[in-house]
């Protein structure tokens, strides 16, 4: 099955409509992964099938958690673009800003957008220096994560960047609770309310993952974000 056929029969099985081409435009992605990807290792997951379903069907996923319509939405360590890319790919309208600590993914993102035609910012630095800038803190209305890290690192590294009003969407495995429980204490220092955990299955495999919904209620203090070693070593 084509990359096209997949991502399209898959994100009409999770209940999106995606605008007309947009099938070939993954395909377009996934060519430009295969390319560069090696030499940037962006990716251990290969293989047209596997990356259109662990990859990109898996970050469409997100638009069932909340609306993206006209949102402004920084992806957060997007690494080789997930799950920013798809994400604007599937809803035009959306302001996308992705954010990475190497230099070579960002020059790879930068690359990937105009080859695909799309209008994103790709912004080369830390998340816990970016958060500071008085450009990026809180100035989106979504934030997204799918680095590895737990909860309560990802929420200092995230939140601040959320506006009042808007939400942070942490993409998680079903075996979370326990890291949710212990990021509570940090979302509500950081400014943040659990909103709620959504499962999903990702169509055509056999593998069910969650989102985890933060809402921003008041204002990050401006102690944080920490720097990194006091964030990984010292977890709210």
């Amino acid at each position: 099955m084509q990359i096209a056929q997949i991502v399209e029969c898959g994100a009409a099985g999770l209940g999106i409509e995606l605008p007309p081409g947009t099938g070939g435009a993954f395909e377009k992605y996934h060519n430009f992964l295969e390319e560069k990807g090696e030499r940037v290792n962006l990716t251990a997951i290969t293989g047209a099938e596997d990356v259109a379903r662990l990859h990109f069907l898996d970050s469409l996923a997100l638009l069932k958690a909340v609306d993206f319509k006209n949102a402004s939405v920084i992806d957060v360590g997007s690494g080789a673009g997930f799950p920013g890319v798809p994400l604007k790919l599937a809803e035009p309208t959306m302001k996308l800003t992705m954010l990475d600590a190497t230099g070579k993914r960002v020059k790879f993102l930068s690359d990937l957008c105009a080859g695909l035609g799309i209008g994103a910012a790709c912004i080369h630095a830390r998340a816990e220096e970016a958060a500071r800038s008085q450009d990026l803190r809180e100035r989106f209305d979504i934030a997204v994560s799918r680095a590895v890290a737990r909860l309560n690192v990802l929420c200092e590294l995230c939140l601040p960047f959320v506006r009042v009003g808007g939400a942070f969407l942490a993409m998680k495995g079903v075996d979370s609770d326990e890291e949710l429980e212990e990021a509570r204490n940090a979302i509500e220092l950081l400014g943040g309310v659990f909103e709620l955990k959504q499962d999903y299955t990702i169509p055509g495999a056999n593998v069910t993952h969650r989102i985890i919904v933060i809402c921003k209620t008041t204002p990050t203090p401006d102690k944080y974000p920490r720097r990194f070693a006091k964030i990984t070593n010292s977890p709210l």
